[in-house]
């Protein structure tokens, strides 16, 4: 699973950093106490509901911080205390221990969560990953077809070993035709650079590291694999009892992105400042990751088999790799893990 810890304008920018299990301590942000949220005007200012959000550095999610700079949730009747986790881990935690009551998180962090116990909703489709992840490989490996047989290195069980497989699949392979080595990511693109391995599946910025040996160059994409690795606003059970709360967050995020696409120079030096990188770094690798519209996100809610742009769809593929890679006992039940009655009313124009 995906976990970006970290500033994205590090050494390596590693604002990114897969993790297998929902653990972690602390954020930037003091996050001891419980998140409260309320829809009768008792509590947060001028009579608006709290919230309590918290998200962490990957491209498709500071948006939050664009909206709660220009007042956008306010606006939507919200009072959102929005929560920045240098460690992306520690907000899955504080997701599943209620302390928050939205996290932004990936469909297989959330799927694990579930698998765990934890009672969790989908209720916004954010983005895609469209390019940041990737498998490198060396000369020897001319298209996919050729990764049969070749040494691979990945962080087993993350996203990127995830689509790595789900690529392979394409062409009618699977994890024993090629001899896998499960590393750290940053472990694994270490090794690649120095020449350990014929190929490595990673994400951005661990790509731009695999990249520096002569001659490797991008195999297979999250670009070639479209909703393979889909990222969300997830809420808590308890936070989806109010559902008018859930509808204003859901409008806001959507205004977000149009106040994002109606003012691009001044949205990414907004959100470039809170990854703490350049505005030309931020973009580099915000074009690898494709945010959603509304009717975007109604069609990913869509439950189509085969189609790996449906959520549903990817659930039912993640499920049992998660099992298959050690990181769930059991599968999760998926039953109601989406919600896409909000973004459907923001699809047809209002609530």
């Amino acid at each position: 699973m995906r976990s970006r810890t970290g500033s994205i304008a590090s050494a390596l920018l590693a604002g990114l950093l897969l993790v297998g299990v929902v653990a972690g301590c602390g954020s930037d942000d003091d996050d001891s106490g419980s998140a409260t949220t309320t829809s009768d005007g008792s509590s947060g200012s001028g009579g608006t509901t709290k919230l309590t959000i918290g998200y962490s550095a990957w491209p498709g999610w500071f948006p939050l911080a664009v909206a709660d700079e220009q007042g956008i949730f306010e606006d939507n009747g919200l009072d959102v205390d929005l929560k920045y986790f240098t460690d992306y881990t520690a907000s899955l935690d504080a997701l599943a221990a209620e302390k928050l009551d939205v996290n932004a998180q990936t469909l297989n962090d959330t799927i694990f969560a579930v698998a765990a116990g934890s009672k969790q909703k989908v209720v916004v489709v954010g983005d895609n990953s469209t390019g940041n992840d990737a498998v490198i490989c060396d000369e020897s490996v001319k298209d996919r077809k050729d990764l049969k047989g070749k040494s691979i290195a990945a962080e087993e069980g993350v996203v990127d070993h995830f689509m790595l497989l789900q690529g392979m699949a394409e062409d009618d392979m699977t994890q024993d035709d090629i001899e896998f080595s499960p590393l750290k990511t940053d472990a694994a693109a270490a090794a690649f650079a120095n020449g350990q391995f014929d190929c490595v599946a990673v994400f951005a910025p661990f790509t731009l590291q695999a990249l520096e040996r002569e001659g490797s160059h991008v195999v297979l994409s999250s670009k070639d694999l479209p909703g393979v690795i889909p990222d969300h606003l997830v809420a808590t059970a308890k936070a989806t009892e109010d559902p008018e709360a859930m509808q204003k967050l859901v409008d806001a995020w959507y205004e977000t992105i149009e106040w994002i696409e109606a003012n691009p120079d001044e949205a990414n030096e907004i959100m470039a400042k809170k990854a703490g990188t350049s505005v030309e770094e931020y973009e580099s690798f915000a074009e690898g990751t494709t945010l959603f519209s509304p009717e975007e996100s109604v069609n990913a809610f869509g439950d189509r088999k085969g189609d790996t742009t449906s959520l549903p769809e990817m659930a039912r593929r993640i499920n049992p790799f998660l099992v298959e890679s050690g990181l769930t006992k059991e599968e999760a039940d998926l039953t109601d893990l989406f919600e896409p009655t909000y973004t459907e009313k923001a699809a047809d124009g209002g609530s």
